[in-house]
């Protein structure tokens, strides 16, 4: 998955703002204690950190 593609997604899910605010400063014990952000900058795929957010935030089927 891209990032544009993930970004695409948490924009749906979220909406723009809640999206950035979201991945800035939710810590997720499955990302290993990270943000978002913090995951993605740690070099986690963008598939895998949206997989952990789809199971932990209830992402509807559409968006999966």
């Amino acid at each position: 998955m891209r990032l544009t593609e993930f970004w695409r997604r948490m924009y749906l899910h979220f909406g723009e703002t809640y999206a950035e605010s979201f991945a800035q400063d939710h810590v997720m014990a499955d990302l290993g204690g990270r943000t978002v952000r913090q995951a993605l900058d740690a070099g986690w795929e963008a598939k895998d950190v949206w997989r952990v957010v789809c199971v932990t935030q209830g992402v509807s089927d559409r968006l999966r």
